[in-house]
């Protein structure tokens, strides 16, 4: 006896539909590729960090890294000297971190760059520490409610990735 099966032919499924997850990100290509390239070598040495992150005054910090040992950088990222010269919201960070850098590209004319504030030159690859920061200890409360903020904001971003 000979038995003949002929395939059903299913339909074919549509893929389910998949929704873009949204981070912040910098707003021009120049400053997401300092970005990158500062958020490497910061993990580097150790540091993890987070961009676009909201402080508790209002401002927004282009990169706050926590060390292990909860001492707090924030980056202030520029893209060009038109960038410097028109943003001044800086000093605004300073009450919000332990140390404070600007970081810029290999063009930028590092003399518009305060003295007092640690430099450090990137690309999209890497960066480098030209000089280093000064260290102003954050008062212990602001440290713990920063450290709560973070790990909210970075659990909130985590749950947008995992539960679009």
């Amino acid at each position: 006896m000979n038995i003949s099966v002929v395939p059903e032919i299913l339909p074919v499924a549509e893929p389910p539909s998949v929704q873009t997850v949204v981070l912040p990100r910098p707003q021009s290509d120049a400053a997401a590729a300092i970005t990158r390239g500062v958020r490497r070598m910061l993990a580097e040495r150790g540091l993890r960090g987070l961009v676009e992150f909201p402080l508790a005054n209002g401002r927004r910090a282009d990169i706050l890294a926590l060390a292990d040992d909860g001492e707090v950088t924030i980056v202030e990222v520029k893209s060009g000297p038109v960038d410097y010269k028109t943003d001044q919201k800086w000093p605004d960070y300073l009450d919000y971190c332990d140390r404070f850098f600007f970081a810029v590209d290999a063009d930028f004319p590092v003399d518009l760059i305060p003295p007092d504030c640690g430099l450090i030159i990137a690309d999209a690859f890497g960066a480098e520490i030209i000089r280093p920061s000064p260290l102003a200890k954050l008062a212990a409360a602001r440290r713990k409610a920063l450290t709560l903020r973070v790990a909210q904001v970075a659990m909130a971003r985590l749950h947008r990735v995992e539960d679009p």
